[in-house]
């Protein structure tokens, strides 16, 4: 077995036998990381909180044929300064459910280990509204996997808006030529918040109003669980705007 060292975070755990749990983590180097972390349910167990959801840990793993072994763990930072905030805390849950959703066992994936790292510390500072984190995290990591939106030129044909149409499962918004049934007609300012969350714009989301971004955060979940080919179980417990 290999030995290896990196940082990741941890996106979710599962009982396995009486004592061990199986933790699943996305790491900066080795991408989606299954690992068993042995004892860690005792209640004198080394481990402590280290290995826990939203947990970004340094970890040493033995590299098995299915399953690694979690041999060392050391807290980078724990991000609990939202565990006791019932907005910021479901919206970390489902950022870390969409990233179990978006990503592949051992296919190294930086940029989503980075956006999520990003995200959590926004998220924990409280800089933004936990909504519009939440958002444009959605919005980026479906960017990352080949799923981003087309929010100005029409999805199918190309042709410059803006345009009145959006429709999910194009891709976008569409023109009038285009648009299939089942299209929605959202107010511009709406998609226009989505392109400052894509594009990290804070000063235009910070400033939107509570229509929009229900709005906004509407057409996101939308897209995000279209393309997910599911729904993300956390995301009806999302308090919106």
């Amino acid at each position: 077995m290999t030995l290896y060292r990196d940082q990741a975070v941890v996106l979710r755990t599962q009982k396995l036998g009486e004592a061990d749990r199986i933790v699943t983590m996305l790491s900066r180097r080795h991408g989606k990381v299954r690992a068993v972390a042995k004892g860690v349910r005792r209640t004198k167990s080394r481990w402590g909180g280290r290995l826990e959801p939203f947990v970004h840990v340094d970890v040493q793993n033995y590299q098995g044929r299915e399953l690694d072994v979690v041999t060392q763990a050391e807290i980078v930072d724990p991000f609990d300064a939202m565990m006791g905030d019932y907005e910021r805390y479901t919206s970390g849950t489902a950022m870390l459910e969409a990233t179990d959703r978006l990503t592949e066992e051992r296919e190294p994936s930086l940029r989503m280990y980075l956006l999520l790292v990003g995200a959590l510390r926004s998220l924990d500072a409280g800089e933004h509204p936990s909504s519009l984190v939440l958002d444009a995290f959605l919005l980026r990591a479906l960017s990352i996997s080949g799923y981003e939106p087309s929010l100005h030129a029409c999805a199918r044909c190309g042709t410059e808006g803006p345009h009145r149409w959006f429709a999910v499962p194009a891709g976008g918004v569409v023109c009038t030529a285009c648009h299939p049934p089942g299209s929605v007609t959202p107010g511009q300012p709406a998609i226009t918040l989505m392109a400052s969350l894509l594009n990290g714009d804070w000063t235009g989301a910070d400033t939107a109003d509570a229509r929009t971004r229900r709005e906004s955060s509407g057409l996101v979940s939308a897209f995000a669980e279209y393309h997910l080919d599911r729904r993300l179980r956390s995301l009806p417990m999302v308090e919106r705007a």
